[in-house]
Formats: structure tokens, C-alpha cells, sequence
């Protein structure tokens, strides 16, 4: 639902965000499907309180804006992973690639390739609804 237009208007809006509740956006980017934000939290503010902010903020600006999208809804979940400061510039850069990368990987084949690599012990049935 998110074309190459759409994305490029709907991560400034999610920088905005961002800001406005005292959260530095260092990257945002996706695909049609799915999103990836890249954020310095307040130390005040839990990753629950950031992603509510950012997805109901951001749906309410999509209905807006493009009445055409007035099906579109965010998935009611999300993944969040730390990121140290080491890792900063490759995730940056993976973030910048999403395109180019899910040409050959969906997002789906992708997520459940780096929950084995670290460990993550999850259902599928508990992922996908």
C-alpha cells in the first residue's frame, strides 16, 4: 500500500513524529509492506509509548492525506531490537537498502532468518495473526 511516493512523505511525517515527543529519528525507511525506524529514546519514554505515538499518529495522517488508503491500518504489533553504538552506521545503511534488499527476500523470510540467528525463540503462529 505504500508506493515509492507515499514512503517518502510518510517518513517525514514519522520524523516529525518523532521529534515533536522528544525522540531522535536517525533513520526511517521501508517498503510497500513495512516499515523500519531507527530511534534515540528520552530515557523516560519505553519503546511501547514510541511506537503508539508514531503509528497513530502517522495512521491518522495517512487517512487524511490519502483518502484512497482509508482501508490501511498498521499491524497491531511490532519487533523492536537495541541497537549499540557500534552498530549504528550498518543499520543505517540496511535501513537506506530495504528496497533493493526485498527484491530477492521478503520481509516475512527475512524476520524469521534473523530470530533463528539470534536466538529468538518465537512461534510463527504468535507472528503473523
Amino acid at each position: 500500500m505504500l508506493t515509492p511516493d507515499i514512503r517518502h512523505r510518510l517518513w517525514s511525517y514519522m520524523g516529525g513524529i518523532a521529534r515533536k515527543n522528544g525522540i531522535f529519528p536517525k533513520c526511517i525507511g521501508g517498503v510497500a509492506d513495512h516499515v523500519h525506524l531507527l530511534l534515540a529514546l528520552p530515557t523516560t519514554m519505553s519503546v511501547a509509548k514510541a511506537v503508539q505515538l508514531i503509528k497513530t499518529g502517522s495512521f491518522g495522517w495517512i487517512h487524511e492525506t490519502f483518502p484512497n488508503l482509508r482501508n490501511f491500518a498498521w499491524q497491531q504489533g511490532y519487533g523492536a531490537f537495541s541497537v549499540g553504538i557500534s552498530q549504528v552506521t550498518e543499520t543505517i545503511n540496511y535501513i537506506e537498502q530495504q528496497v533493493e534488499h526485498h527484491r530477492t527476500r521478503t520481509f516475512k523470510e527475512e524476520y524469521l532468518a534473523f530470530l533463528k540467528k539470534h536466538g529468538g525463540d518465537l512461534d510463527e503462529k504468535y507472528l503473523w495473526g
